[in-house]
């Protein structure tokens, strides 16, 4: 399929805080961009958290790919809502719910969400202006006030762990490889992350026993003991009849699937994950019962 690359210099200009970089997607995106505004248009009205719930379900069974954001030698605005992995599958879904809620949605209005989701400051410079830890995006985009981690609301605990394992690991990165100055970039990144004084998340543990008061819907991040890194997968909370499960882009069932497992269940038969971390979107994080509010 012909790939298109397009600046966004006419598509931003209402957004001043962004830069114009050039956006990679296919003519496959905006159809399915397209059916998903019709398919949604319902529900354009609901709770957020239906929003996000009806957004998800629309991409079941969609292909899980690995590393789609890897495909340019340049950093680009990469949009993929042919096939995920588990990063994007959850901004896209995130991006195109908060699309939905405005009054004149259109395809520049989520490629401008993505970026401001996926980018530091919502600018696309490099490969280190990509967000690329998880605890670090959740920062970000609490920085923002579109996110809240309420791991601790939850019992959560603090983990302080030193994160720094795409620095530590630099040969398995190409971008890295050979390019010293963004390399330490990089670095500077982990340093400021590491500075901040760590992240809150939920045992595994205790992930039954909150498994009430888990929002519906809410973002989870799957926190690991992998030394230097900080979680390993990501998804969406999902209660469905009286278990709490999540749904994700699986790497296992190469597919976006509602796990058939509980999120319990699978934390607990992942040996290097630790707990959950737990995030709302900021105009909801009151919460009443299994709903972000």
């Amino acid at each position: 399929m012909k790939q298109l690359c397009i600046t966004l210099l006419s598509l931003l200009l209402s957004a001043a805080c962004c830069s114009q970089p050039r956006a990679s997607y296919t003519e496959e995106d905006i159809r399915i961009f397209r059916q998903y505004l019709a398919h949604m248009e319902p529900y354009k009205a609901s709770p957020k958290s239906e929003v996000m719930e009806k957004t998800a379900l629309f991409f079941l069974a969609r292909p899980y790919v690995a590393h789609t954001l890897e495909e340019s030698d340049e950093e680009v605005l990469t949009v993929n809502l042919r096939e995920f992995d588990c990063v994007t599958f959850m901004e896209s879904v995130l991006a195109l719910s908060k699309t939905l809620k405005e009054d004149a949605p259109d395809f520049a209005a989520f490629m401008q969400t993505l970026q401001q989701i996926r980018y530091r400051n919502g600018k696309v410079k490099d490969y280190a202006s990509r967000i690329h830890y998880t605890s670090d995006w959740v920062y970000e985009n609490e920085r923002q006030g579109l996110l809240r981690n309420i791991s601790s609301d939850l019992g959560g605990i603090l983990e302080k762990k030193k994160i720094d394992f795409i620095s530590t690991h630099r040969e398995a990165y190409r971008q890295l490889k050979k390019d010293d100055a963004l390399w330490h970039r990089i670095v500077t990144m982990e340093k400021n992350l590491n500075d901040r004084g760590g992240f809150h998340y939920l045992p595994k543990a205790d992930i039954a026993s909150q498994a009430a008061q888990i929002p519906h819907m809410a973002i989870i991040a799957f926190v690991t003991r992998i030394e230097g890194l900080d979680t390993s997968h990501v998804g969406f909370v999902f209660h469905k009849e009286d278990r709490l499960t999540f749904i994700h882009a699986s790497s296992a069932r190469k597919q976006v699937v509602v796990d058939e497992k509980t999120l319990h269940d699978y934390c607990a038969g992942q040996k290097g994950c630790v707990g959950i971390i737990v995030v709302c979107q900021r105009s909801e994080e009151r919460r009443v019962g299994k709903e972000c509010r």
